[in-house]
């Protein structure tokens, strides 16, 4: 029996949960995940992981929900995930040889309500030729990666430092979701 609903399809939370011993089913939503002008990296983070929490909500009530969202952040603007290897490319080129940060949200909507925790890391990368970030692109790890690039992949080889929640930047912050799903009764580590 389930312990939660996972409002994901990523490979990547769906790993770190098992790391932690959570009984969860994946319930893969579609939700507007378009940064709107305005909006701080924080708001969007936030937001995003709501709408994720409530369209899993819609689809199936009665389980907890776990929802997360991650952005990588340069000059107070997320990212995204690259378009197209060009877009892919241009977004390495840009973090190559300096820090951003990495805002990963993370939901529990449990008994009709919702809590939430944000992590915030900082990742810093070496300078970056044009034909390394060809040749990672190449590997079709970064293609559906938010900032084109997977901390826990071959992108580890131009990371030269990191602040933070390592299982954050890969999308799932295991703290921050450890404290969510212990106030609920649901990890008793």
């Amino acid at each position: 029996m389930p312990t939660l609903l996972l409002a994901s399809q990523s490979p990547r939370r769906r790993e770190l949960l098992d790391q932690i011993g959570v009984q969860y089913r994946v319930m893969p939503v579609d939700v507007d995940e378009s940064w709107r002008p305005g909006e701080t990296p924080e708001t969007y983070v936030e937001r995003v992981t709501r709408a994720k929490a409530r369209a899993a909500a819609a689809r199936q009530p009665g389980l907890p929900i776990l929802a997360a969202d991650t952005a990588v952040v340069l000059d107070h603007r997320p990212l995204g995930k690259p378009r197209d290897q060009n877009h892919g490319i241009e977004m390495l080129l840009a973090l190559a040889g300096r820090a951003h940060q990495v805002l990963s949200g993370v939901m529990l909507l449990h008994e009709g309500h919702l809590h939430y925790r944000l992590s915030r890391s900082e990742v810093e990368f070496a300078p970056l030729t044009e034909a390394q970030a060809r040749a990672y692109w190449n590997t079709g790890e970064p293609a559906d990666k938010a900032g084109g690039y997977a901390v826990q992949g071959k992108a580890a080889l131009f990371i030269r430092r990191i602040e933070g929640s390592y299982s954050g930047i890969m999308g799932l912050p295991l703290f921050e979701t450890g404290e969510l799903l212990r106030k609920a009764g649901l990890l008793a580590l």
